[in-house]
């Protein structure tokens, strides 16, 4: 039986307390795009009358979800009294996992950043991880004057993914303690409060979405290239996360002028990583004598680098464009963003590279933009996933 063959559930009635809730949840939505806005200003937004827009924020007063910030000034009549998003009605957090520290980022229910702390982990050993992600967010709490337990919601974004059917992390072999049966089950625990693990190039693409050059589109494909390779895509404004979790996991996608990787998990790399990841930026451009200590360094100089660093870049650019063309093969995406420490190390000379190789290798012609998040892609990835949770959980109001 397909879609068309089935029979159509019944509307759910339109009663007062959920047209109620409707309201709310749009009047709040637009406190948080505008700022503060009257009465008069929200009835005019959603179409409510003012005796009915006065009764919703009388309801969202009550429910601690606004605020009394001010009234408007120099207009004719007398001032209007002014409302915004109740900054305390809830808090969440993000956190970037990689192999050598641990960022973490608290912000209140409006999105507005408290207090962000790095813990930096060399060496570490599997065993401690939930320990280690605990204090380190009981300091972030800390720096944000914040107590214990007050967190909604927490985000964080590690390599690899969960496998839906297994709940297990995949395709992060280099993330040692990270592995367990139930990980986001004992971190729920530990932290007081509901955790949801989350790929860190997807939520790179949440935060492009929401605050960066793929705001707007609802078709897209990241690339972020830094110490490896991998993709987020974003089809009909959804993140696609394929069966095991692992969409996107292009670094192993074999590529022509690579190796061919026969085992991929035991190696833990494959084509596309052995082409534009960190270690091979680093063997391209010792070639090109371009010495330096990272990927980054080596792009930077050879911009520097008449030439021989000119040279190295549209090498690298033909590496890059080579994975991207298989990719876009496959999604057909309106826009490609790139992104990570190799991308932005290039600037727009490697994004220029890059479109023109991208051209003569693909049929299909996306957009190709730089990222413009500033900061860390996958902390503000994980605010908005956690955020987005939190708001969906604390502005129902039926």
């Amino acid at each position: 039986m397909n879609d068309t063959t089935r029979p159509t559930a019944a509307p759910r009635p339109g009663t007062p307390s959920r047209l109620r809730a409707i309201n709310d949840r749009a009047a709040l939505d637009l406190l948080l795009e505008h700022g503060p806005l009257s009465r008069t200003r929200i009835g005019a937004l959603t179409g409510l009358s003012k005796p009915t827009a006065s009764q919703l924020l009388a309801r969202l007063e009550a429910a601690g979800l606004v605020v009394p910030v001010g009234t408007t000034a120099g207009g004719p009549g007398p001032n209007a009294q002014l409302y915004e998003v109740n900054p305390a009605a809830g808090y969440v957090a993000g956190l970037d996992v990689t192999p050598s520290q641990i960022r973490f980022a608290v912000a209140d229910i409006t999105g507005r950043t408290r207090a962000e702390y790095t813990l930096a982990t060399p060496g570490r050993q599997a065993a401690g991880t939930v320990r280690r992600v605990a204090d380190g967010l009981a300091e972030t709490l800390q720096r944000a004057e914040l107590p214990w337990g007050s967190l909604r919601e927490v985000v964080i974004g590690t390599p690899g993914a969960l496998d839906p059917q297994t709940n297990k992390l995949r395709y992060a072999a280099h993330l040692p303690g990270w592995h367990t049966p139930d990980l986001t089950g004992e971190l729920s625990a530990a932290l007081g409060a509901p955790v949801a693990i989350e790929n860190d190039v997807n939520l790179a693409a949440v935060a492009e979405q929401a605050l960066g050059s793929a705001r707007g589109s609802e078709d897209f494909v990241l690339l972020w290239a830094e110490e490896g390779i991998g993709a987020a895509i974003v089809i009909g404004g959804r993140l696609h996360r394929g069966f095991t979790g692992g969409a996107g996991e292009v670094g192993y996608m074999p590529l022509p002028g690579a190796p061919l990787v026969r085992n991929v998990r035991r190696e833990n790399s494959g084509g596309f990583q052995e082409l534009a990841g960190a270690n091979a930026v680093l063997a391209l451009a010792k070639q090109y004598r371009l010495t330096a200590r990272s990927a980054q360094a080596a792009i930077v100089r050879a911009l520097e680098t008449p030439g021989a660093g000119e040279e190295f870049l549209q090498v690298l650019a033909n590496r890059l464009a080579t994975g991207l063309a298989a990719i876009v093969a496959v999604v057909d995406p309106e826009l490609v963003v790139l992104s990570g420490g190799i991308p932005t190390a290039g600037g727009e000379r490697l994004r220029e590279l890059v479109q023109e190789e991208l051209t003569g290798l693909a049929v299909p012609r996306p957009k190709l933009l730089s990222s413009t998040v500033q900061g860390s892609p996958v902390l503000h990835g994980a605010l908005q996933r956690a955020l987005t949770d939190a708001r969906e959980r604390a502005f129902t109001t039926a």
